[in-house]
């Protein structure tokens, strides 16, 4: 098994608190790696590093995990570019505009749906992610859930059943009916092709009592918990999120003190989506506030196409740094190690031994330019188990 030695690295990023400068980061000057069957077989000191078959010189480049982008809706079909500019002119973000996607995602065909996918793939990779999460949840009957799982699951395992995203509109008159098919014949057909199930606990959308009951059918049917919760206001989400154990609460905008208390208590990761705030003009979540709490603290992208239609974890981490209270070092954390936790994963997010060599070589000199210099593409290459993806 051949050997690759990534070497002159400037500053390596590696997530693991026991190397270099001995923060959660981990980041060492001067470094190397080795990566052999594509996983990471050593990392320290360039002037220490083991013989290799063959040699990668960064130049003096940053290289940092690759992002773990875990909340995306990427199955989807149509375009709501009218709604975002009729919420720059004032108009209120609320969470109806899904079912004009709906719409359209139902009508497309599968190659559609793919090639949209793959296109939004293609678009997170160029821009250092490595690893993503991905939601049905604009079908809304059993045939076309089940093919957004099928098509989602052809570019990643993170697939999550959201079934209950909103009621479909057909059963507008009768949520109860609506809850009762995403719990019975959609998740019996769904869990095959899904790790998570997902809801949306939301006004507009599901209650608790709701939630609970979609949630404890998916992990009776064997998948693994996750929720929408407390992005419209202060809700039930976060309870319900503690009480079934969820691997994350996503958004997180309106918190009680209870709620930041639970999450840290329960060890439910918060995903917070930024990009989200940025798109509606919501106020953005207090990430200092979670993070000195001790709650652990993921960034996503929530790639959609009404409230959050950019692929780019870097926007995220520029956003979380700017408007969130974060340091250049914490957003960075939460957007590699902390996905990872958000999707219960140990083998990404981290450069350590053993783990899957995802990483990206940054045109800059240091992490930190990813806030310092927003907007700049600064992904040089990207690398997916020690191969270059990019």
């Amino acid at each position: 098994m051949s050997a690759v030695l990534v070497s002159n690295i400037g500053e390596l990023v590696t997530n693991d608190s026991s190397l270099g400068d001995g923060s959660p980061i981990g980041a060492l000057s001067d470094a190397a790696l080795v990566v052999q069957g594509g996983r990471v077989s050593w990392v320290g000191q360039r002037d220490q590093a083991p013989e290799a078959d063959s040699l990668v010189d960064v130049a003096g480049a940053a290289v940092i995990p690759g992002f773990v982008d875990s909340h995306s809706h990427l199955v989807f079909a149509g375009d709501r570019a009218g709604e975002f500019a009729a919420r720059m002119a004032g108009r209120p973000y609320s969470a109806g505009g899904i079912q004009s996607t709906v719409a359209a995602t139902r009508q497309a065909p599968d190659e559609v749906l793919a090639a949209n996918v793959a296109r939004l793939v293609t678009e997170m990779a160029r821009q250092g992610t490595t690893t993503i999460e991905v939601k049905s949840g604009y079908g809304l009957t059993v045939a076309d859930e089940v093919r957004s799982l099928a098509i989602a699951a052809e570019f990643t395992p993170e697939t999550t059943f959201l079934g209950a995203h909103v009621v479909a509109p057909e059963y507008a008159d009768d949520p109860a009916a609506y809850v009762d098919l995403v719990t019975g014949p959609m998740l019996a057909a769904a869990r095959d092709h899904a790790r998570w199930i997902d809801v949306f606990c939301e006004r507009g959308a599901f209650d608790a009592d709701q939630a609970r009951a979609v949630l404890a059918a998916g992990m009776t049917a064997g998948l693994e918990p996750r929720i929408h919760a407390n992005q419209l206001g202060e809700g039930p989400g976060v309870t319900v999120a503690c009480e079934v154990g969820a691997a994350a609460a996503d958004h997180c905008t309106y918190l009680s003190d209870d709620d930041v208390a639970n999450l840290r208590d329960a060890g439910v990761v918060a995903t917070l989506l930024p990009g989200v705030e940025f798109s509606t003009r919501s106020p953005y979540p207090d990430a200092r506030r979670l993070l000195g709490a001790g709650v652990t603290v993921a960034l996503a992208t929530d790639c959609n196409p009404g409230s959050s239609f950019t692929s780019s974890m870097p926007l995220c981490i520029a956003l979380a740094v700017r408007e969130m209270g974060m340091t250049p070092a914490e957003a960075l954390w939460a957007a590699t190690a902390g996905g990872a936790a958000a999707l219960r994963r140990d083998d990404v997010g981290r450069l350590v031994l053993g783990a899957s060599a995802d990483f990206t070589v940054l045109d800059a000199p240091s992490y930190v330019h990813l806030a310092y210099r927003p907007g700049v593409p600064l992904v040089s290459a990207v690398y997916r188990r020690g191969q270059r993806v990019t």
